[in-house]
């Protein structure tokens, strides 16, 4: 194998050729899998042996004028028995003889990860590197074979060469690289240091993935970087004016625990939900329980300083306020008193209506929103849904909360589109531990108020495609795509200013960056395509929400242009005799000696249950290609209907696969799943039900009233708690609070996850009224509840 990669920041073009042979002694049809990440974008894909060139193209499925006609029992069974759910670009390469081989080139971009401590982060696909122990077994299918093998385990060999090379480049300067394998000396091409190469020295490890960390030179808040347009494609074109790649990461300090904090949090139930929350105590089953604990703990743990509403959806959108109202005493214990009344009228979900009705009210000035959603089960106008929340993606974050897998790709998508989170809540796991989990990622601080000016030569203007995010949270960053426009005036002007102005912790803060107009090398084009992939989710989420067909049709231009597929174009494999010269034209004009073959996006259903493990590799089919199903859903799952949802590519014979099971997937941030095992769940319900009365008691402030309600919840006599209180003159708040506290940190007992937030409240509140006076509540507090919690608790 072959692989260059060229990466500018944190995009990345990875150009590869794969040579495969058949060592079998009898003809083998092959069948080509390769993963798709939701990062990932396949523009080029070819096969060429002694017999024929296949080359995947795209078509407009509107006028599909062309389909395979043989083949598609393979796609089939690669659907049904992969373990694994996944999105994967396969190709059917047709028969391969014995000694015969096949050459296949594939081409992609992607987005790469941001390390926190800046680096950029690439991960070579285990199709391009299939190290991995777990093959050796051999699948028959209806017409192929998949043969799965790898290295050899005795000797650790493995049974194939690579050859690595990478091109690195920043305006900042590529500082050094690191990685999990041997690399040559870093090599820079420039004086400047900001391009670099560096590769594979001997052979790649047999046992794991290959990861390179590319670093660059300062760490800003922001970056820019200019990739120039095609040279063949019109001006003014997506692909023919330039692309400014801009990566915004604010360095945002860690918040203190308890403190006061800035946000606006708005919870949307449905109506199941109430239904479950509003049942007596004494009459409610466990899972009714836990929803309404879930409720009063998320509730709770929210920050003195932020602002709230709840929303119930139904046949009407209700909210409890009229608009987001501040995080006091008062108004919390009115939320929670209107809740029941507020959700006995509902009818039919009408989630829409409820997010047009939240997007059309302001937000408070200098506070972040979030959405936490709840779905009890699929909503109607899914397709909506997910492009109105696509049309606000940059001003609010949505954390969603799904209890059916048919609601699954809604949720994720809508997490993914805002940078949130998704968690399936399973019978398995506990719906307040992982509810509070989110919340404590919520409450990150973060950068608010973002905005970008720019100052260009005459004649040449901007267009950030997508928009630019109104805050960025901490340990996240923001890629955007902005392309220059126009002609300048002035030609002596190379350089262009882009400044970045946002408040953090109530300061204005500003940074100016200069960039140069004429970049030197280039033309991959990586940051043009991931722009088209970009501009092709917002274009197709509006086709499919009836905007009418002016995005239908800029969709499929700039699909057909730029490569990248989206949910109105489809891949053919058109396979040329090798007799006939390649044919290059449009797809109406087939030679005659083309024919096609299945090549398509296969969304694999994956079994009902599976290991917890996140998967690694799976398929290795024949001439050991492998396959890793690290993808879960993508936009043209839920473009093209979220319930049952069809294959993608060439019009396939294949049946529309149920949604596949999520049941035991696990956490994967930013937006994947949260799961406990049956018994972390057990032990979460009996902490629940055991300090559950004591954070009803607990004021927003954090602090506890001395009463015999907090006696009966610490199972003792309220006199004896008074005449054990430290000091005639102390507030009785203080020595309750400090009480409350001590409890919570009992020897036998862990409410760590469960209180940590509201214990951070409590012992902030104590710190402002009576910091001289803590180790003596403390020591008080021990002997009275027989335990022995350490001054640590109360930041002594």
């Amino acid at each position: 194998a072959v692989v260059d990669v060229a990466i500018q920041d944190y995009v990345a073009d990875v150009a590869s050729e794969l040579v495969y042979q058949n060592k079998s002694l009898i003809s083998t049809e092959v069948l080509f899998v390769f993963p798709l990440s939701p990062q990932m974008a396949i523009y080029s894909f070819q096969t060429r042996s002694k017999d024929a060139k296949i080359q995947a193209m795209l078509q407009d499925e509107a006028q599909q004028l062309h389909e395979a006609t043989g083949g598609w029992e393979n796609m089939e069974y690669l659907q049904d028995q992969s373990k694994y759910p996944g999105e994967v670009f396969a190709c059917f390469l047709g028969t391969l003889a014995p000694g015969r081989e096949v050459v296949v080139t594939l081409r992609y971009v992607q987005e790469l990860l941001r390390e926190p401590d800046g680096a950029a982060r690439f991960v070579l696909p285990p199709t391009l590197h299939p190290y991995t122990t777990l093959y050796g077994r051999t699948f028959a299918l209806p017409s192929a074979v998949f043969l799965l093998a790898a290295w050899n385990c005795h000797t650790g060999k493995l049974p194939y060469s690579l050859l690595l090379t990478a091109s690195l480049q920043s305006p900042r300067g590529v500082a050094h690289v690191h990685a999990n394998f041997n690399l040559s000396p870093l090599i820079y091409t420039a004086q400047d240091r900001s391009t670099a190469q560096v590769s594979l020295a001997g052979s790649p490890p047999s046992q794991q993935d290959l990861e390179l960390l590319v670093y660059f030179g300062d760490l800003t808040a922001v970056s820019a970087v200019v990739e120039k347009g095609d040279p063949g494609a019109p001006a003014g074109s997506l692909l023919g004016d330039p692309m400014v790649l801009v990566t915004l990461a604010p360095s945002i300090p860690e918040a203190v625990p308890g403190q006061y904090q800035s946000g606006e949090f708005i919870f949307l139930l449905d109506t199941t939900f109430l239904e479950h929350a509003q049942v007596p105590p004494q009459s409610r089953e466990q899972d009714g329980a836990e929803e309404q604990d879930s409720l009063l703990f998320l509730l709770k743990s929210l920050p003195l300083g932020c602002y709230f509403n709840i929303y119930c959806y139904g046949e009407t959108s209700v909210g409890i306020y009229p608009q987001s109202v501040e995080y006091t005493q008062d108004n919390l214990i009115e939320a929670m008193r209107r809740i029941p009344s507020t959700g006995s009228s509902l009818g039919d979900t009408n989630l829409l209506g409820t997010l047009r009705s939240i997007y059309d009210t302001p937000r408070p000035h200098g506070h972040t929103r979030q959405l936490f959603l709840f779905m009890t089960g699929l909503p109607p106008d899914k397709e909506a849904i997910a492009a109105e929340v696509c049309r606000h993606h940059n001003s609010h974050r949505c954390f969603s909360f799904f209890f059916s897998e048919d609601s699954a790709a809604l949720a994720m998508a809508l997490a993914r589109e805002t940078g949130g989170e998704a968690t399936y809540i399973s019978s398995d796991n506990s719906m307040t531990a992982v509810v509070l989990k989110c919340l404590k990622r919520a409450l990150k601080p973060a950068a608010e108020g973002i905005s970008l000016s720019w100052t260009l030569p005459r004649g040449l203007e901007v267009e950030v495609l997508g928009g630019t995010p109104q805050s960025i949270f901490q340990g996240q960053h923001s890629l955007l795509y902005v392309q220059i426009h126009g002609q300048a005036q002035d030609t002596t002007v190379a350089k262009g200013v882009m400044t970045l102005q946002y408040i953090l912790n109530g300061q204005h803060v500003t940074h100016t960056i200069e960039f140069s107009l004429c970049p030197q090398g280039g033309g991959r084009l990586a940051g043009h395509r991931l722009a088209a992939r970009c501009l092709l989710k917002r274009l197709s989420l509006e086709a499919m929400s009836g905007s009418g067909d002016e995005p239908r049709h800029r969709a499929v231009e700039i699909s057909l242009t730029s490569g990248i597929i989206c949910p109105f174009t489809s891949y053919v494999g058109v396979c040329t005799s090798q007799r006939v010269s390649w044919y290059q034209g449009p797809l109406a004009l087939f030679p005659l000696r083309q024919s096609l073959v299945p090549c398509q996006i296969v969304e694999l259903r994956g079994s009902s249950r599976v290991s917890s493990c996140y998967p690694v590799s799976l398929w290795v089919p024949p001439g050991w290609l492998t396959a890793a199903c690290a993808s879960w859903l993508a936009l043209r799952r839920l473009t093209h209907g979220i319930a049952a949802l069809p294959q993608r590519g060439a019009r396939s014979k294949a049946c529309k696969p149920p949604p596949p099971s999520v049941s035991s997937l696990k956490y994967v941030d930013p937006t994947t799943f949260v799961l406990c095992s049956p018994t972390f769940g057990l032990w979460f319900t009996k902490a629940i039900a055991e300090c559950q009365e004591l954070v009803a008691l607990q004021n927003v402030d954090g602090s506890w009233a001395l009463s015999s309600s907090l006696a009966s919840v610490l199972e003792l006599d309220e006199v004896e708690i008074k005449g054990k209180m430290p000091g005639e003159d102390m507030e009785p708040r203080i020595w309750a609070t400090a009480l409350a506290v001590t409890w919570l940190n009992r020897k036998d007992k862990c409410y760590q996850d469960l209180c940590e937030l509201l214990e951070a409240k409590a012992v902030t509140w104590l710190c402002s009224q009576a910091v001289s006076q803590l180790d003596k509540c403390l020591e008080a507090a021990n002997t009275l509840l027989g335990s022995s919690v350490k001054p640590s608790v109360f930041r002594l």
